[in-house]
Protein backbone atom coordinates (compact mmCIF):
# COMPACT_ATOMS: atom_id res chain seq x y z
CA UNK A 1 0.00 0.00 0.00
CA UNK A 2 1.12 3.48 -0.35
CA UNK A 3 0.73 6.10 1.63
CA UNK A 4 1.23 9.81 2.92
CA UNK A 5 0.58 10.41 6.26
CA UNK A 6 0.96 14.21 5.73
CA UNK A 7 -2.52 15.41 6.16
CA UNK A 8 -3.52 17.26 2.97
CA UNK A 9 -5.87 19.83 2.71
CA UNK A 10 -8.78 18.72 0.66
CA UNK A 11 -12.22 19.74 -0.17
CA UNK A 12 -15.42 18.87 -2.71
CA UNK A 13 -16.01 20.37 -5.63
CA UNK A 14 -17.36 23.07 -4.15
CA UNK A 15 -14.54 24.01 -2.41
CA UNK A 16 -16.17 24.40 1.33
CA UNK A 17 -15.22 23.31 2.84
CA UNK A 18 -11.48 22.52 3.15
CA UNK A 19 -10.84 19.55 5.51
CA UNK A 20 -7.39 18.12 6.27
CA UNK A 21 -7.29 14.38 5.02
CA UNK A 22 -4.66 11.60 5.02
CA UNK A 23 -4.69 10.52 1.07
CA UNK A 24 -3.50 7.19 -0.21
CA UNK A 25 -3.73 5.54 -4.11
CA UNK A 26 -4.06 1.83 -4.12
CA UNK A 27 -2.48 0.95 -7.50
CA UNK A 28 -4.22 -2.68 -7.40
CA UNK A 29 -7.60 -3.92 -6.78
CA UNK A 30 -6.91 -5.98 -4.22
CA UNK A 31 -4.88 -3.44 -1.72
CA UNK A 32 -9.08 -2.50 -0.95
CA UNK A 33 -9.19 -5.51 1.13
CA UNK A 34 -6.37 -3.96 3.22
CA UNK A 35 -7.96 -0.49 3.26
CA UNK A 36 -11.61 -1.94 4.36
CA UNK A 37 -9.56 -3.05 7.45
CA UNK A 38 -8.87 0.61 8.82
CA UNK A 39 -10.32 3.83 8.94
CA UNK A 40 -11.10 4.96 5.55
CA UNK A 41 -13.50 6.52 3.29
CA UNK A 42 -13.13 6.00 -0.96
CA UNK A 43 -12.76 8.84 -3.17
CA UNK A 44 -12.86 9.14 -7.06
CA UNK A 45 -13.00 12.07 -9.23
CA UNK A 46 -13.88 14.66 -6.18
CA UNK A 47 -17.09 15.83 -7.41
CA UNK A 48 -18.87 15.74 -4.51
CA UNK A 49 -19.61 19.42 -3.90
CA UNK A 50 -19.17 19.65 -0.32
CA UNK A 51 -17.56 17.27 2.64
CA UNK A 52 -19.05 13.75 1.51
CA UNK A 53 -15.58 12.39 -0.28
CA UNK A 54 -13.35 12.73 2.79
CA UNK A 55 -13.00 10.65 5.14
CA UNK A 56 -13.78 12.28 9.19
CA UNK A 57 -10.70 10.30 10.85
CA UNK A 58 -9.06 7.94 8.72
CA UNK A 59 -7.70 7.34 5.32
CA UNK A 60 -9.29 9.40 2.21
CA UNK A 61 -8.18 6.40 -0.88
CA UNK A 62 -7.96 7.70 -3.79
CA UNK A 63 -9.54 5.80 -6.70
CA UNK A 64 -8.24 6.90 -9.67
CA UNK A 65 -5.68 4.32 -10.42
CA UNK A 66 -8.34 1.44 -9.96
CA UNK A 67 -10.39 2.48 -13.65
CA UNK A 68 -10.22 -0.66 -15.28
CA UNK A 69 -12.73 -2.49 -17.80
CA UNK A 70 -13.33 -5.98 -16.90
CA UNK A 71 -16.35 -6.59 -19.36
CA UNK A 72 -18.17 -5.14 -21.70
CA UNK A 73 -20.65 -7.12 -23.78
CA UNK A 74 -21.27 -5.05 -26.88
CA UNK A 75 -24.21 -6.96 -28.22
CA UNK A 76 -26.38 -6.41 -24.52
CA UNK A 77 -24.77 -3.78 -23.17
CA UNK A 78 -23.60 -4.82 -19.90
CA UNK A 79 -20.15 -3.51 -18.43
CA UNK A 80 -18.46 -4.39 -15.38
CA UNK A 81 -15.74 -2.54 -14.37
CA UNK A 82 -13.58 -1.21 -11.35
CA UNK A 83 -15.28 1.99 -9.46
CA UNK A 84 -12.25 4.44 -10.36
CA UNK A 85 -13.48 4.23 -14.18
CA UNK A 86 -15.15 7.79 -14.66
CA UNK A 87 -18.45 8.16 -16.81
CA UNK A 88 -16.29 9.78 -19.07
CA UNK A 89 -14.24 6.90 -19.94
CA UNK A 90 -17.13 4.67 -20.09
CA UNK A 91 -18.36 6.53 -22.61
CA UNK A 92 -15.13 6.69 -24.86
CA UNK A 93 -15.26 2.98 -24.39
CA UNK A 94 -19.29 2.31 -25.51
CA UNK A 95 -20.42 5.31 -27.50
CA UNK A 96 -18.71 4.31 -30.84
CA UNK A 97 -20.45 0.52 -30.41
CA UNK A 98 -24.11 2.16 -30.31
CA UNK A 99 -24.50 2.57 -25.95
CA UNK A 100 -24.86 5.25 -24.14
CA UNK A 101 -25.39 5.54 -19.91
CA UNK A 102 -28.62 5.01 -18.51
CA UNK A 103 -28.45 7.67 -16.27
CA UNK A 104 -26.17 10.24 -16.07
CA UNK A 105 -25.90 13.36 -13.80
CA UNK A 106 -24.54 16.97 -15.04
CA UNK A 107 -21.09 16.02 -15.43
CA UNK A 108 -19.27 12.94 -16.94
CA UNK A 109 -16.12 13.96 -14.54
CA UNK A 110 -17.42 11.08 -11.70
CA UNK A 111 -17.03 7.49 -11.28
CA UNK A 112 -18.75 4.79 -11.35
CA UNK A 113 -18.29 4.37 -7.64
CA UNK A 114 -19.41 7.69 -7.21
CA UNK A 115 -22.33 7.29 -9.26
CA UNK A 116 -23.49 4.51 -6.86
CA UNK A 117 -22.70 5.34 -4.14
CA UNK A 118 -24.72 9.03 -4.15
CA UNK A 119 -27.31 7.05 -6.07
CA UNK A 120 -27.41 10.37 -9.58
CA UNK A 121 -30.02 10.85 -11.25
CA UNK A 122 -30.77 12.96 -14.52
CA UNK A 123 -33.16 14.69 -16.56
CA UNK A 124 -35.28 11.32 -17.26
CA UNK A 125 -35.20 10.28 -13.47
CA UNK A 126 -39.59 10.75 -14.55
CA UNK A 127 -39.57 7.78 -16.31
CA UNK A 128 -36.39 5.30 -15.42
CA UNK A 129 -35.36 6.45 -11.73
CA UNK A 130 -31.68 6.74 -10.61
CA UNK A 131 -28.57 4.83 -11.44
CA UNK A 132 -29.12 2.28 -8.89
CA UNK A 133 -32.34 1.00 -11.43
CA UNK A 134 -29.72 0.00 -14.06
CA UNK A 135 -26.87 -1.76 -11.69
CA UNK A 136 -26.75 -4.97 -11.36
CA UNK A 137 -23.81 -5.67 -9.22
CA UNK A 138 -22.04 -4.13 -6.73
CA UNK A 139 -18.44 -5.68 -5.17
CA UNK A 140 -18.34 -4.51 -1.67
CA UNK A 141 -15.24 -4.61 0.72
CA UNK A 142 -16.13 -4.04 4.61
CA UNK A 143 -14.35 -4.66 7.55
CA UNK A 144 -16.48 -7.69 8.11
CA UNK A 145 -16.16 -9.41 4.82
CA UNK A 146 -16.36 -8.97 1.11
CA UNK A 147 -19.79 -9.15 -0.45
CA UNK A 148 -21.87 -9.41 -3.52
CA UNK A 149 -24.73 -7.76 -3.73
CA UNK A 150 -27.31 -6.87 -6.05
CA UNK A 151 -31.02 -5.98 -5.65
CA UNK A 152 -31.51 -9.82 -5.68
CA UNK A 153 -28.51 -11.15 -3.70
CA UNK A 154 -28.06 -9.27 -0.88
CA UNK A 155 -30.84 -6.66 -1.26
CA UNK A 156 -30.35 -5.16 1.95
CA UNK A 157 -26.68 -4.40 1.84
CA UNK A 158 -27.65 -3.01 -1.77
CA UNK A 159 -29.94 -0.72 -0.90
CA UNK A 160 -27.82 0.48 2.28
CA UNK A 161 -24.90 1.06 -0.25
CA UNK A 162 -26.52 2.84 -3.53
CA UNK A 163 -27.30 6.50 -2.16
CA UNK A 164 -25.50 5.33 1.32
CA UNK A 165 -22.77 8.20 0.75
CA UNK A 166 -19.53 5.15 0.70
CA UNK A 167 -20.46 4.65 3.90
CA UNK A 168 -21.14 0.90 4.07
CA UNK A 169 -17.84 -0.29 2.58
CA UNK A 170 -15.05 0.48 -0.14
CA UNK A 171 -17.31 -0.11 -3.41
CA UNK A 172 -14.63 -2.18 -5.61
CA UNK A 173 -16.29 -3.21 -8.87
CA UNK A 174 -19.89 -2.60 -10.45
CA UNK A 175 -22.10 -4.03 -12.89
CA UNK A 176 -23.88 -2.00 -15.23
CA UNK A 177 -26.80 -2.12 -17.74
CA UNK A 178 -26.59 0.54 -20.70
CA UNK A 179 -29.02 1.55 -23.48
CA UNK A 180 -28.75 1.67 -27.04
CA UNK A 181 -28.57 4.43 -29.02
CA UNK A 182 -28.43 4.87 -32.92
CA UNK A 183 -26.39 7.96 -32.93
CA UNK A 184 -24.87 10.63 -30.81
CA UNK A 185 -27.26 12.95 -31.41
CA UNK A 186 -30.42 14.55 -29.25
CA UNK A 187 -33.58 15.92 -31.14
CA UNK A 188 -33.82 18.73 -28.58
CA UNK A 189 -36.67 21.78 -28.37
CA UNK A 190 -36.75 24.84 -26.03
CA UNK A 191 -40.01 26.22 -24.72
CA UNK A 192 -39.68 29.65 -22.67
CA UNK A 193 -41.85 30.08 -19.22
CA UNK A 194 -42.58 33.59 -18.27
CA UNK A 195 -43.34 32.73 -14.82
CA UNK A 196 -42.78 29.59 -12.11
CA UNK A 197 -46.13 28.77 -12.80
CA UNK A 198 -46.04 28.11 -16.80
CA UNK A 199 -43.09 25.87 -16.02
CA UNK A 200 -44.51 23.62 -13.92
CA UNK A 201 -47.82 23.71 -16.50
CA UNK A 202 -44.95 22.49 -18.54
CA UNK A 203 -43.27 19.88 -17.09
CA UNK A 204 -46.07 18.26 -15.54
CA UNK A 205 -48.46 18.70 -19.39
CA UNK A 206 -48.01 15.13 -21.04
CA UNK A 207 -48.07 16.26 -24.32
CA UNK A 208 -44.69 18.62 -23.31
CA UNK A 209 -42.98 15.61 -22.09
CA UNK A 210 -39.87 13.77 -23.95
CA UNK A 211 -37.23 11.53 -22.71
CA UNK A 212 -35.49 13.77 -20.97
CA UNK A 213 -36.75 17.26 -19.07
CA UNK A 214 -35.30 19.80 -17.60
CA UNK A 215 -35.85 23.63 -17.07
CA UNK A 216 -32.99 26.68 -16.67
CA UNK A 217 -34.49 28.80 -13.65
CA UNK A 218 -33.52 32.69 -13.51
CA UNK A 219 -33.39 32.91 -9.65
CA UNK A 220 -32.93 36.91 -9.57
CA UNK A 221 -36.14 37.20 -11.50
CA UNK A 222 -39.15 38.64 -9.12
CA UNK A 223 -42.68 39.88 -9.10
CA UNK A 224 -44.83 38.79 -11.99
CA UNK A 225 -41.44 37.19 -13.77
CA UNK A 226 -40.75 35.21 -10.53
CA UNK A 227 -39.44 31.82 -11.94
CA UNK A 228 -39.17 32.83 -15.47
CA UNK A 229 -37.61 29.75 -17.41
CA UNK A 230 -36.68 28.30 -20.42
CA UNK A 231 -38.26 24.56 -20.45
CA UNK A 232 -35.85 22.15 -22.41
CA UNK A 233 -36.81 18.88 -23.65
CA UNK A 234 -35.63 16.07 -25.81
CA UNK A 235 -34.88 12.56 -26.66
CA UNK A 236 -32.00 9.49 -28.38
CA UNK A 237 -32.33 11.26 -32.23
CA UNK A 238 -33.58 7.85 -34.32
CA UNK A 239 -31.41 6.81 -37.39
CA UNK A 240 -34.65 9.06 -39.43
CA UNK A 241 -33.35 12.25 -37.53
CA UNK A 242 -29.23 12.11 -36.76
CA UNK A 243 -27.88 9.55 -38.62
CA UNK A 244 -25.37 6.90 -37.47
CA UNK A 245 -22.53 8.61 -36.77
CA UNK A 246 -21.45 7.15 -33.25
CA UNK A 247 -18.52 9.89 -31.52
CA UNK A 248 -17.91 9.71 -28.20
CA UNK A 249 -17.70 13.60 -26.42
CA UNK A 250 -14.75 15.10 -26.83
CA UNK A 251 -12.62 16.83 -23.90
CA UNK A 252 -12.70 20.17 -23.33
CA UNK A 253 -10.42 22.69 -24.94
CA UNK A 254 -11.03 25.80 -22.78
CA UNK A 255 -9.56 25.81 -18.60
CA UNK A 256 -10.15 28.62 -16.27
CA UNK A 257 -6.95 29.27 -15.89
CA UNK A 258 -7.37 31.62 -12.56
CA UNK A 259 -9.55 31.83 -9.48
CA UNK A 260 -11.85 34.87 -10.56
CA UNK A 261 -12.03 37.89 -8.18
CA UNK A 262 -15.58 37.52 -6.04
CA UNK A 263 -16.75 40.76 -7.42
CA UNK A 264 -17.14 39.45 -10.95
CA UNK A 265 -20.47 37.44 -9.86
CA UNK A 266 -22.63 39.94 -8.84
CA UNK A 267 -26.79 40.71 -8.74
CA UNK A 268 -25.94 43.17 -12.04
CA UNK A 269 -23.67 41.16 -13.82
CA UNK A 270 -25.63 38.06 -12.85
CA UNK A 271 -29.11 39.36 -14.11
CA UNK A 272 -27.12 40.69 -17.04
CA UNK A 273 -26.65 37.44 -18.53
CA UNK A 274 -29.61 35.66 -17.31
CA UNK A 275 -31.45 37.98 -19.11
CA UNK A 276 -29.33 37.47 -22.19
CA UNK A 277 -29.45 33.18 -21.58
CA UNK A 278 -33.23 33.81 -21.14
CA UNK A 279 -33.63 35.45 -24.81
CA UNK A 280 -31.26 33.33 -27.00
CA UNK A 281 -32.32 29.71 -25.22
CA UNK A 282 -35.98 30.62 -25.29
CA UNK A 283 -35.59 31.56 -28.67
CA UNK A 284 -34.67 28.16 -30.03
CA UNK A 285 -38.23 27.07 -30.12
CA UNK A 286 -38.26 24.47 -33.06
CA UNK A 287 -36.88 21.17 -32.59
CA UNK A 288 -32.92 20.98 -33.28
CA UNK A 289 -30.02 18.65 -32.63
CA UNK A 290 -27.31 18.73 -30.34
CA UNK A 291 -24.26 16.29 -28.77
CA UNK A 292 -24.01 14.94 -25.95
CA UNK A 293 -21.84 16.85 -24.21
CA UNK A 294 -23.87 20.28 -24.55
CA UNK A 295 -27.13 18.86 -23.52
CA UNK A 296 -25.95 16.75 -20.79
CA UNK A 297 -22.48 18.21 -20.07
CA UNK A 298 -22.34 21.82 -20.44
CA UNK A 299 -20.53 22.71 -18.16
CA UNK A 300 -17.90 20.01 -18.62
CA UNK A 301 -16.89 22.11 -22.00
CA UNK A 302 -14.78 24.22 -19.06
CA UNK A 303 -11.94 22.67 -17.12
CA UNK A 304 -12.30 24.02 -13.82
CA UNK A 305 -14.87 26.01 -14.09
CA UNK A 306 -15.68 26.24 -10.17
CA UNK A 307 -12.82 28.61 -10.34
CA UNK A 308 -15.50 30.73 -11.27
CA UNK A 309 -16.45 31.48 -8.18
CA UNK A 310 -13.03 32.71 -6.79
CA UNK A 311 -10.96 31.49 -4.22
CA UNK A 312 -13.76 31.42 -1.70
CA UNK A 313 -15.55 29.01 -3.15
CA UNK A 314 -19.35 27.96 -3.57
CA UNK A 315 -22.37 26.00 -2.13
CA UNK A 316 -24.27 23.73 -4.34
CA UNK A 317 -27.97 23.62 -2.92
CA UNK A 318 -30.61 20.84 -4.07
CA UNK A 319 -33.50 19.90 -2.80
CA UNK A 320 -36.50 18.35 -3.65
CA UNK A 321 -40.45 18.80 -2.93
CA UNK A 322 -42.98 16.92 -3.41
CA UNK A 323 -45.71 17.29 -5.62
CA UNK A 324 -48.35 18.63 -3.42
CA UNK A 325 -46.09 21.47 -1.88
CA UNK A 326 -43.91 22.22 -4.74
CA UNK A 327 -45.40 24.92 -6.26
CA UNK A 328 -46.09 27.11 -3.02
CA UNK A 329 -42.59 25.65 -1.65
CA UNK A 330 -40.60 26.87 -4.95
CA UNK A 331 -42.34 30.12 -4.56
CA UNK A 332 -41.29 31.00 -1.25
CA UNK A 333 -37.50 29.66 -1.85
CA UNK A 334 -37.41 31.49 -5.25
CA UNK A 335 -39.10 34.40 -3.46
CA UNK A 336 -36.28 34.51 -0.49
CA UNK A 337 -33.55 34.33 -3.20
CA UNK A 338 -34.43 36.82 -5.54
CA UNK A 339 -34.67 39.32 -2.03
CA UNK A 340 -31.35 38.24 -0.91
CA UNK A 341 -30.04 39.16 -4.39
CA UNK A 342 -27.63 36.11 -4.16
CA UNK A 343 -26.28 35.47 -7.72
CA UNK A 344 -27.14 32.14 -8.50
CA UNK A 345 -27.12 31.89 -12.24
CA UNK A 346 -26.91 27.86 -12.27
CA UNK A 347 -30.11 26.74 -11.35
CA UNK A 348 -31.74 23.97 -12.84
CA UNK A 349 -35.21 22.39 -12.22
CA UNK A 350 -36.25 18.47 -13.02
CA UNK A 351 -39.19 16.83 -12.45
CA UNK A 352 -38.54 13.73 -10.43
CA UNK A 353 -40.48 9.98 -10.48
CA UNK A 354 -40.82 7.48 -7.98
CA UNK A 355 -38.53 6.92 -5.11
CA UNK A 356 -36.24 3.42 -5.51
CA UNK A 357 -35.57 1.36 -3.13
CA UNK A 358 -32.51 2.69 -1.80
CA UNK A 359 -32.37 3.78 1.80
CA UNK A 360 -30.83 7.13 1.80
CA UNK A 361 -31.15 7.87 -2.48
CA UNK A 362 -32.29 11.36 -2.68
CA UNK A 363 -35.35 11.64 -5.17
CA UNK A 364 -38.62 11.52 -4.58
CA UNK A 365 -41.89 12.25 -6.73
CA UNK A 366 -41.90 16.03 -6.93
CA UNK A 367 -39.69 18.46 -8.49
CA UNK A 368 -35.94 19.16 -7.90
CA UNK A 369 -34.07 22.63 -8.01
CA UNK A 370 -30.41 22.76 -7.69
CA UNK A 371 -28.77 26.15 -7.24
CA UNK A 372 -25.18 27.32 -7.10
CA UNK A 373 -24.67 30.08 -4.58
CA UNK A 374 -21.26 31.61 -4.55
CA UNK A 375 -19.78 31.72 -0.91
CA UNK A 376 -20.20 35.44 0.69
CA UNK A 377 -21.21 36.94 3.66
CA UNK A 378 -24.62 35.79 4.83
CA UNK A 379 -24.67 32.67 2.01
CA UNK A 380 -24.98 30.15 4.65
CA UNK A 381 -27.36 32.18 6.90
CA UNK A 382 -29.33 32.05 3.76
CA UNK A 383 -29.09 28.49 2.89
CA UNK A 384 -30.33 28.13 6.70
CA UNK A 385 -33.13 30.04 5.86
CA UNK A 386 -33.92 27.57 3.04
CA UNK A 387 -33.49 24.42 4.83
CA UNK A 388 -36.39 25.73 6.93
CA UNK A 389 -38.76 26.15 4.78
CA UNK A 390 -37.78 22.78 2.54
CA UNK A 391 -38.32 20.72 5.19
CA UNK A 392 -41.77 22.64 6.45
CA UNK A 393 -43.07 21.80 2.82
CA UNK A 394 -42.07 18.79 3.14
CA UNK A 395 -38.74 18.19 0.90
CA UNK A 396 -35.16 16.95 1.45
CA UNK A 397 -31.22 18.13 0.77
CA UNK A 398 -29.24 16.48 -1.56
CA UNK A 399 -26.48 14.77 0.92
CA UNK A 400 -23.92 14.71 -2.41
CA UNK A 401 -24.35 18.45 -3.10
CA UNK A 402 -24.53 19.15 0.72
CA UNK A 403 -21.51 21.30 2.43
CA UNK A 404 -23.34 22.91 5.80
CA UNK A 405 -26.78 21.07 6.39
CA UNK A 406 -27.41 20.92 10.57
CA UNK A 407 -27.57 17.55 11.74
CA UNK A 408 -31.14 17.73 13.78
CA UNK A 409 -32.76 18.49 9.72
CA UNK A 410 -31.69 14.93 8.89
CA UNK A 411 -34.29 12.43 10.22
CA UNK A 412 -37.16 14.26 8.93
CA UNK A 413 -35.79 14.93 5.78
CA UNK A 414 -34.84 11.44 5.37
CA UNK A 415 -37.19 9.07 7.56
CA UNK A 416 -35.36 5.84 6.08
CA UNK A 417 -32.52 6.85 8.18
CA UNK A 418 -32.13 4.82 11.18
CA UNK A 419 -32.92 1.51 9.17
CA UNK A 420 -30.15 2.30 7.15
CA UNK A 421 -27.72 3.18 10.28
CA UNK A 422 -28.95 -0.30 11.65
CA UNK A 423 -27.85 -1.74 8.55
CA UNK A 424 -24.43 0.19 8.43
CA UNK A 425 -23.27 -0.98 12.15
CA UNK A 426 -24.01 -4.37 10.90
CA UNK A 427 -21.70 -4.12 8.21
CA UNK A 428 -19.09 -1.35 9.76
CA UNK A 429 -19.68 -2.09 13.73
CA UNK A 430 -16.53 -0.78 14.31
CA UNK A 431 -17.39 2.71 12.79
CA UNK A 432 -14.54 2.41 10.31
CA UNK A 433 -16.29 4.16 7.14
CA UNK A 434 -17.26 7.49 8.12
CA UNK A 435 -16.84 10.51 5.98
CA UNK A 436 -16.91 14.33 7.38
CA UNK A 437 -20.21 14.67 5.97
CA UNK A 438 -21.70 11.50 8.03
CA UNK A 439 -19.68 12.89 11.07
CA UNK A 440 -21.22 16.29 10.59
CA UNK A 441 -24.50 15.06 10.27
CA UNK A 442 -23.97 12.75 13.12
CA UNK A 443 -24.85 9.96 10.44
CA UNK A 444 -22.55 7.59 12.35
Amino acid sequence: MSQATVKTPLSGWGRYPVVDAVLARPERYLELQQWAAQASLARGMGRAYGDAAISASGTTVLTSRLNRFLAFDADTGVLRAEAGVTLDEILQVVMPQGWFLPVTPGTRYVTLGGAVAADVHGKNHHHVGSFSAFVTGIELFTSTGQFHCSAIENADIFHATVGGMGMTGLIGEVTLQLRRIHNDRLQVQHVPAPDLATVLELMADPARDDEYTVAWIDCLASGAALGRSVFMRGHHASREEGGETLSAPLPARRRLPVDLPAFVLNRASVSAFNGLYYRREGARQQPFLSGVAPFFYPLDGIRDWNRLYGKPGFVQYQFVLPHETARDGLTAVLGRLAQSGNASFLAVLKRLGEQGPGLLSFPMPGYTLALDLPLRSGTLTLLDTLDVLVSDFGGRVYLAKDARLAAAALPAMYPNLSAWQALRSRLDPDGLFVSALGRRLEMC
